[in-house]
């Protein structure tokens, strides 16, 4: 049996807010036929670039527990910490901090949307080019 990932859901409360928050974050864009308005129950954000989607969708349920699933995300252009400073002032919280377990300059640090759903952010590409 073989499949493929269509897009990946994340439940919330605010489907409208937690899609913009990501949305704005990631660079992700709307579909132009179907654009997402306050009060959907249903929000859809694509990447522009890779096509990999995000749909968030409203339910009633209050998250009470880690994720076992979650996104890690790698700077497309900004260092890590760079776009550490950038997630948080845009509402992200920090809830662990792995910066340098395995030397200088590496690691990852796990943070909270909005809503409290764990995601990481990584090194950039150009930084694990630059540590080879």
């Amino acid at each position: 049996m073989t499949a493929f990932v269509s897009h990946t859901t994340i439940d919330c409360h605010d489907a409208y807010a937690l899609s913009e928050w990501w949305r704005e974050v990631l660079g992700y864009v709307t579909l132009p036929d179907d654009p997402n308005e306050a009060g959907d129950e249903e929000c859809f954000i694509q990447d522009p670039e890779s096509g990999h989607a995000l749909l968030f969708i409203q339910v009633p349920d209050t998250k009470t527990v880690k994720n076992r699933l979650h996104l890690d995300l790698r700077p497309r252009t900004a260092a890590r910490d760079a776009e550490l400073e950038v997630l948080v002032a845009h509402g992200a919280e920090v809830l662990a901090d792995h910066r340098g377990i395995h030397g200088p300059g590496t690691g990852w640090v796990v943070l909270g949307d909005p809503e409290g759903n764990e995601f990481c952010i990584l090194r950039s590409e150009a930084e694990l080019d630059a540590a080879e």
